[in-house]
C-alpha cells in the first residue's frame, strides 16, 4: 500500500509520529536501514528539530514540530522498555552530511556512540569504499519479519506480501554484510565528529 506525505501529514507532522507509535509498541524485532538520515528512534531533539524543519518548509505543512518532537521522544522509550530488540544499518555518508549544522550533528553523533552500547541496539555504518557488492537503497524499516516500510520522497509504501518482505530482509542481510560495528563503528563516528569539528574551527578562522 502507497500512502502520499500529503495524505499522511494533512493536519501536521504529530499525526504521522502518533500513528506510527502502535506498530513500534507491539513490535519485537526491529531491522532498520538508513541511507539518508539517522533513523527517528535514534535521533536527538536537536537533530529531529532540524530535519523537521526542512520537511515542513518543503511540503508546506502546519508548523506542530513542538508537538512531533514530543511524540518522537515518546517513541524513543521503547529503545529502554519491552522486549524490542533493534539493528540499525547507517551509510557513513549519514555520519558527514545532512540537514543539521555542525553542531547539532555532533550533538547527534556524540548520542549514537552512546546508544550503540545499549543491550536492545546493534548499530552497523556500511563503510564509504568502491568495491561494494549491495549499494545504497531507499531507507527502509522492517518490523518482525512481516511488513516493510519504505520512505519515498513523494510518500510512504507499506509492504506486507512475503516474498517481497524476504527481499527486503535479504537486502538488509547484504548490507549488514558490508557493515562494521562496535570499536570500528565507533571509530568512524569519531572521525566524522573530528572533521565536523575541525570544519567548526575552519570557519571560525576565516571570519577573524
Amino acid at each position: 500500500m502507497f500512502v502520499e506525505w500529503h495524505r499522511i501529514e494533512r493536519t501536521g507532522l504529530r499525526q504521522e509520529q502518533e500513528a506510527i507509535l502502535p506498530i513500534f509498541d507491539r513490535t519485537q524485532r526491529f531491522r532498520a536501514y538508513s541511507s539518508w538520515l539517522v533513523p527517528g528512534v535514534l535521533q536527538t531533539s536537536a537533530y529531529t528539530r532540524a530535519v523537521l524543519e526542512v520537511v515542513t518548509r518543503q511540503r508546506g505543512l502546519p508548523d506542530d514540530i513542538d508537538d512531533a518532537i514530543a511524540s518522537r521522544r515518546d517513541r524513543q522509550r521503547i529503545l529502554h522498555q519491552g522486549d524490542h530488540r533493534f539493528a540499525v544499518l547507517i551509510e557513513e555518508s549519514v555520519l558527514r552530511g545532512g540537514v543539521a549544522s555542525a553542531e547539532v550533528m555532533v550533538g547527534q553523533l556524540g548520542h549514537l556512540i552512546a546508544v550503540s552500547a545499549l543491550p536492545r541496539v546493534s548499530l552497523g555504518i556500511v563503510p564509504m569504499r568502491a568495491d561494494r557488492s549491495a549499494w545504497p537503497v531507499e531507507d527502509f524499516w522492517v518490523f518482525d519479519d512481516a511488513r516493510v516500510n519504505v520512505e519515498l520522497v513523494s510518500g510512504c509504501l507499506t509492504i506486507t506480501q512475503p516474498r517481497e518482505v524476504a527481499m527486503y530482509m535479504n537486502m538488509f542481510g547484504e548490507l549488514a554484510g558490508q557493515s562494521v560495528y562496535g570499536a570500528a563503528a565507533r571509530a568512524l563516528i569519531a572521525s566524522a565528529i573530528e572533521a565536523l569539528d575541525a570544519g567548526t574551527l575552519d570557519e571560525g578562522i576565516g571570519t577573524r
